[in-house]
């Protein structure tokens, strides 16, 4: 039986034939990455929805994965999902699957894929350091998925590790939300110096595709006002026309384990998640 399994691995490696890698598919994705390094920002919720936002308004075949280890993405997407999935990402990750599309699993949105995360990715993490080109796997394990997909959206580490690096190499942008708070920006900061080192080594097609302003209280008008002018100085056209307003629904969602599209489809936070899938696809086009 062993030997059986390395022959049929080995027959995979050299061949990609029947029992291997998955074909090439007619499409060509464009990766996001959602990356923050401040928590509670909503970049979990963000990545959701707009992967969600992505394959029910602008009619695209999306792909999200989880390279976060608290798994909060299959928490939000519970009632969408059926069962657990064979394989996570760790599989990928360790080299145990070659490519991603191997492990995407469709949920019961229309044209919402999954890849799930892994509790174990803090320990995948570590095993990674001693892999020759460990900033590479997951670019070079997409290869097959972005010819599958329209868009891939990975939802990111709150840290700046080799989990979060794998992200922004494999990526063709990034999207930061950040909440209107001095920690926020600071956080904001940190990744897009993250980003410029990306840029100027492992990844020069990398870009900066906007910062999106999440858990806005349009009470606090004064203090919004004064960050919000801080972000525009310092990244001005970065700053997307859209934003994401405090709304008890994204909450009430999450616990049900719904997109709030399938649980409050008026709310306001719904509307605004629409309206960010349609600025990040007009954006797609520049």
């Amino acid at each position: 039986m062993a030997m059986f399994e390395a022959l049929h691995d080995i027959r995979r490696f050299v061949t990609g034939k029947p029992g291997g890698s998955p074909q090439n598919g007619h499409r060509r994705a464009e990766v996001i990455a959602i990356s923050a390094q401040k928590g509670g920002v909503g970049k979990t919720t963000t990545a959701v929805h707009l992967a969600a936002g992505l394959a029910r308004f602008q009619h695209k075949r999306v792909l999200l994965i989880d390279m976060d280890a608290q798994g909060h993405v299959d928490t939000s997407i519970l009632h969408h999902i059926d069962g657990d999935a064979s394989e996570s990402l760790g599989a990928i990750l360790l080299g145990k699957r070659r490519d991603v599309h191997e492990i995407a699993v469709p949920t019961q949105l229309d044209g919402l894929w999954r890849v799930p995360s892994d509790r174990d990715l803090n320990t995948v993490e570590a095993q990674m350091a001693s892999r020759i080109g460990r900033e590479l796997i997951l670019k070079r394990a997409m290869r097959v998925a972005r010819t599958h997909f329209d868009v891939i959206i990975i939802d990111c580490p709150p840290n700046l590790g080799s989990l979060t690096v794998n992200a922004l190499v494999a990526a063709d942008s990034v999207l930061i939300p950040c909440d209107l708070s001095l920690l926020s920006l600071d956080g904001v900061q940190n990744i897009y110096e993250t980003i410029e080192t990306i840029r100027d080594t492992l990844n020069p097609d990398l870009r900066l595709l906007g910062l999106l302003r999440t858990r806005v209280d349009r009470r606090n008008q004064k203090v919004n006002g004064a960050i919000e002018n801080t972000l525009t100085e310092a990244y001005g056209p970065w700053v997307l026309e859209t934003d994401i307003g405090v709304c008890t629904a994204i909450a009430k969602a999450q616990l049900s384990g719904q997109t709030v599209f399938s649980y409050d489809p008026r709310c306001r936070a719904a509307e605004n998640y629409q309206a960010l899938s349609a600025e990040v696809t007009r954006r797609f086009a520049h």
